[in-house]
């Protein structure tokens, strides 16, 4: 009687299963069945269970100065400091001790030293206790990273651990891994977090007492902490310290003069450049090791300056102050408050919108030399005037006739300074302030328009955005963003920035030829008198109700501003940018000169960038009329798109008489209205001007974009 078919799908189980193959030998069938039933499934295992390194990943902000120095650490979310270690940067003699006394042979092992594990199962069966550990840095480094209850499963899960991080690692990675996750007692965490903790600096130059706490106070880092059980601490780095003389690593007497040292207390970790640091780690992808631009010296200075103008904290003054360097836009110093302890002092306020008063004055006469409606020794009037509803008035309510432009920006007539921006336009000044990266905060209006109380003040602008104004004010006109990091600066460098010229070079040279000519404050003596004073080109301001004092400058190579206020905006009677902040500006140029002296040649001389103190017949005096047209839309520097809802654009420009629109030298027609219309058939960049009766003319410089272009 035949046997019956069997399905095919069982006889395709047959043929999977290796007992059934032809082997040549048992030996070569036995080799594949543990591979098949014992290194298929581990490594499955291994493949699907990574180690987990959530805990080595989430490691303290450490935000160092631009030489390495470290400005401030920020611990980690469960309020750990858990700062990522790197052995290259560690103390050479602290590595090899370390291993000498956790781990002969680390540097030869899969993961588990099975004579180590033979040797400490052997003890605690003799002696009924353990008296050796038989656990590799691998194999503590496993457990640091998924912690379990101390038992034979946990041990084994470990050594399985272990095995993977040697896959996956190399030695020198697991020791970073280890010495980073590292207990040291209470909520201290790695190597550079004891060091700092106990000895206030980084791991890097040890002395043998020191290296001997690091190694003791992981292996039981709660009953040794140095600042709660210091007789512990000591006797445990003394047992550490002759084992380690035992080896030969240290000298036997140095065990025995330990004993007599104190063990260290702990200290706080640096807080310097609060605000800064938190800029920085907020830029920087990974919070390891930022490397700022900020100088510590300098920032410790400003930081004591910022302090000491405020005064008490009861006062509830604030201070912010940022210094940059004109040459690569780098923060070389950034103070956003100076007292935490004071009503505000948490807030970064070189980030908050304030009145900037009269510091954007000089911007405005220089887009006015620009345009062509007036230079230095224009003469102006000063004299009330009525701007449609709005009439300014001077700071002392005075007037004083005549005066020349140098004279009204020196003097920071109000009067003036808003008939030059009528002449420039305070919509197309916004817009230029806006394209070089300072936007101005309008007020809550339902135009949302400051109009031409823009000249004093009446739109919000940051520290950081004067700064980058007068750092491109001291760099001929040429606005670029400032850089925080280090490797923002790198960047720049592989592919510059793109600069945005705010005004002229020669106008900007005219402007900081005038402010350097400014009277100097009370008590110093004029730059060009003394022989190592910056010269320096500053501007001040006072805010409505004197809730802001201002002073802005630049010279000698940086940019510095300083704001002094109150954070909730309540005036302070009486204090104006001049007598408080402009004190301060000057103290700081003198800390810059000190700690990093570099003296600029100074501004041009009048006659070098003006031709002299007579200008022209046509700028004699300045008058409305002589301005040339502005251009509304689109503004120069724009990018336009065009798609199929946008085939043609109404151009809006401001001007006397009828206006004549040019693009790359084409007349433009008019619609039914009467405006002028442009209709761009292909993406790229294009010229447009506009020109008045009587031939001044005004130019923008525009890119068209089109879908895919």
């Amino acid at each position: 009687m035949s046997e019956p078919a069997l399905p095919r799908w069982r006889i395709a189980l047959r043929y999977l299963n290796p007992r059934n193959w032809w082997w040549p030998t048992e030996w070569w069938r036995r080799a594949a069945l543990v591979l098949l039933y014992v290194l298929v499934p581990l490594m499955a295992v291994d493949f699907f269970f990574p180690p987990p390194l959530t805990r080595f990943q989430e490691v303290s902000g450490v935000v160092m100065d631009r030489r390495g120095a470290v400005l401030r650490v920020f611990p980690v979310e469960d309020g750990k400091w858990r700062m990522r270690a790197h052995v290259e940067e560690l103390d050479p003699d602290f590595v090899s001790a370390l291993m000498a006394y956790e781990d002969k042979r680390f540097m030869s092992h899969g993961g588990v030293d099975f004579a180590a594990l033979t040797r400490a199962a052997g003890s605690l069966a003799i002696t009924g206790r353990i008296v050796s550990g038989g656990s590799t840095i691998t194999m503590q480094t496993a457990r640091l990273l998924e912690p379990r209850p101390r038992n034979i499963g946990a041990k084994l899960i470990e050594a399985f651990r272990a095995w993977q991080l040697e896959r996956r690692y190399s030695k020198e990675e697991i020791l970073e891994l280890y010495l980073t996750l590292a207990p040291y007692g209470g909520n201290l965490e790695g190597v550079r977090a004891a060091s700092w903790a106990y000895f206030g600096r980084e791991p890097d130059n040890l002395s043998p007492d020191q290296i001997a706490m690091l190694i003791a106070l992981p292996q039981s880092p709660e009953a040794r902490r140095p600042d709660l059980h210091p007789k512990a601490a000591i006797v445990a780095r003394e047992r550490v310290l002759m084992r380690l003389a035992d080896q030969g690593l240290f000298a036997k007497d140095l065990a025995a003069e330990s004993a007599d040292y104190p063990a260290p207390k702990r200290g706080n970790f640096p807080t310097v450049a609060w605000h800064a640091s938190e800029e920085a780690l907020r830029r920087a992808g990974d919070p390891d090791n930022i490397r700022t631009t900020l100088d510590l010296a300098l920032q410790k200075e400003v930081e004591q300056l910022a302090t000491r103008a405020a005064g008490p904290p009861r006062e509830g003054v604030q201070v912010a102050i940022l210094v940059v360097d004109i040459a690569t836009r780098e923060v070389r110093a950034a103070a956003g408050s100076s007292n935490r302890a004071s009503a505000g002092g948490w807030i970064d306020l070189t980030n908050r919108p304030r009145s900037p008063g009269s510091t954007l004055k000089p911007f405005i006469y220089g887009m006015a030399f620009d345009d062509g409606v007036a230079s230095p020794d224009t003469r102006i009037a000063d004299a009330p005037r009525r701007f449609s509803s709005y009439r300014p008035d001077n700071f002392d309510r005075t007037f004083r006739g005549d005066v020349t432009v140098a004279q009204a920006l020196q003097h920071s007539l109000n009067v003036p300074a808003v008939s030059a921006l009528d002449a420039v336009g305070a919509q197309r000044f916004a817009a230029a302030l806006s394209f070089a990266g300072a936007d101005l905060s309008m007020p809550l209006t339902a135009d949302e328009d400051a109009g031409l109380a823009i000249a004093l003040g009446g739109a919000g602008m940051t520290v950081r955005d004067v700064a980058l104004l007068y750092a491109a004010l001291g760099d001929d006109g040429r606005a670029l963003p400032l850089h925080w990091l280090k490797s923002e600066t790198e960047k720049a460098l592989a592919k510059p920035d793109k600069a945005t010229q705010i005004m002229s070079t020669q106008s900007a040279r005219q402007i900081v030829e005038i402010l350097g000519s400014a009277p100097a404050p009370a008590g110093r003596m004029p730059a060009l008198l003394t022989q190592e004073a910056p010269v320096v080109a500053f501007k001040t301001g006072t805010s409505y109700g004197f809730r802001d004092a201002w002073a802005a400058g630049t010279g000698n190579g940086s940019a510095v501003v300083v704001w002094i206020g109150r954070a909730d905006s309540s005036p302070r009677p009486s204090v104006t940018g001049r007598d408080a902040a402009l004190p301060v500006l000057f103290d700081v140029y003198d800390a810059i000169t000190r700690i990093t002296p570099r003296r600029s040649s100074g501004p041009p001389l009048r006659e070098e960038i003006a031709g002299g103190h007579t200008p022209p017949s046509a700028l004699a005096r300045f008058e409305r009329q002589n301005a040339p047209p502005q251009i509304l839309f689109p503004p120069d520097g724009a990018e336009v798109w065009k798609d199929e809802e946008h085939t043609s654009f109404v151009l809006a420009a401001e001007g006397r008489g009828k206006l004549a629109w040019y693009v790359d030298g084409k007349a433009l027609s008019r619609n039914v209205a009467g405006d002028a219309v442009w209709r761009p058939n292909d993406p790229g960049f294009y010229e447009l001007f506009v020109v008045d009766d009587a031939g001044r003319s005004a130019k923008s410089r525009v890119r068209i974009m089109m879908p895919g272009s």
